[in-house]
């Protein structure tokens, strides 16, 4: 089986193999394959609230090299997800139509719960053993974050996933990297100015999530995607981006303050310098990296823990069949 994920920035695949579902609700997935291509399909939609064409194109081509892929594996089931950028644009339609034309299936544009929901699946699944709950994964993505609160599995009330995680409740909210930086950061590197006036939106916007759900009482923060990992890969130091390092890392507060704030004092082509920086990330690292910090600051975090599995495992786990 094969699961998509497309977001604002990215567009990620997934194919793995199915466990058994008489395994029970913990078992896990068997990688195949995993690919990334930062398309930006979010360009400029929190300006003009539409897709544009180069954007769209762009997505295009990534999925058409994932359809040929797909053939050559003879992959039968595919769910793909599009999240933020694909919720807000009024052009939504053709997107779709081009889904549709380029693999063979319609592309869910999925709420902000489910996507939470899906987030939690995938991040939760294989966490160590210390990772106390209840568990606030936040999933940091380009048009926004998702917040979600609960408890690991199998513990039932999981929504139809099957998996047996419990969610708590979960929320939506519009601070994603892209968004952020098209809205506030306009220089390069940005002004002080323009990272207050970022972090003044992205605080009340995670104060509104931290209202919705009791991430306040988590015992555990489990940060996700790509602005989470490339921050704990510097903070770790590494020569090059090593997932295997990354998944599951823990960071404490002020790394990632420190992190965040050498990010914001360089420009776009001074962030390169980085081993470990993906080029299609660079120009928007800086919000992404204070959208962790301020959830950090705002939840009483001490530390985040990051985990390579996200979403895309959570749209893989919900293919599984439920065991009779």
């Amino acid at each position: 089986m094969a699961a998509i994920d497309c977001g604002t920035n990215s567009i990620r695949l997934l194919v793995a193999d199915l466990p058994d579902p008489a395994a029970g609700p913990t078992a896990s997935l068997t990688d195949v394959s995993r690919r990334m291509e930062i398309v930006r399909l979010g360009q400029g939609v929190d300006r003009t609230g539409r897709l544009a064409p180069e954007a769209i194109e762009r997505t295009r081509l990534a999925l058409a090299g994932y359809a040929a892929e797909l053939t050559d594996l003879g992959v039968t089931r595919v769910r793909m997800c599009a999240t933020s950028a694909s919720r807000d644009a009024s052009n939504a339609d053709e997107f779709r139509a081009m889904v549709r034309d380029t693999l063979g299936v319609p592309p869910e544009v999925v709420t902000g719960d489910e996507e939470a929901r899906l987030s939690f699946t995938g991040a939760v699944r294989g966490l160590p053993a210390d990772a106390r709950s209840p568990i606030l994964v936040v999933d940091i993505g380009g048009g926004s974050t998702e917040f979600v609160v609960g408890e690991r599995g199998p513990a039932g009330g999981n929504g139809g996933l099957a998996t047996g995680e419990s969610v708590r409740a979960a929320i939506s909210v519009d601070i994603g990297c892209v968004r952020m930086t098209e809205r506030h950061l306009h220089d390069d590197p940005p002004t002080q100015a323009q990272v207050a006036a970022a972090e003044a939106d992205i605080a009340a916007a995670v104060d509104r999530a931290l209202e919705a759900v009791p991430g306040r009482e988590a015992g555990t923060l489990i940060g996700l995607a790509g602005s989470v990992t490339t921050v704990v890969a510097i903070s770790l130091g590494l020569d090059s981006y090593q997932p295997e390092r990354i998944h599951h890392a823990r960071v404490s507060y002020d790394e990632v303050a420190r992190v965040t704030g050498d990010l914001l004092c360089r420009s776009s082509a001074q962030r390169m310098e980085y081993p470990v920086m993906h080029p299609g990330r660079a120009d928007v690292i800086g919000a992404g990296a204070l959208v962790l910090r301020v959830i950090m600051e705002r939840a009483g975090m001490p530390s985040v823990v990051t985990s390579e599995h996200d979403i895309l495992d959570g749209i893989a786990y919900s293919l599984v069949p439920v065991a009779d």
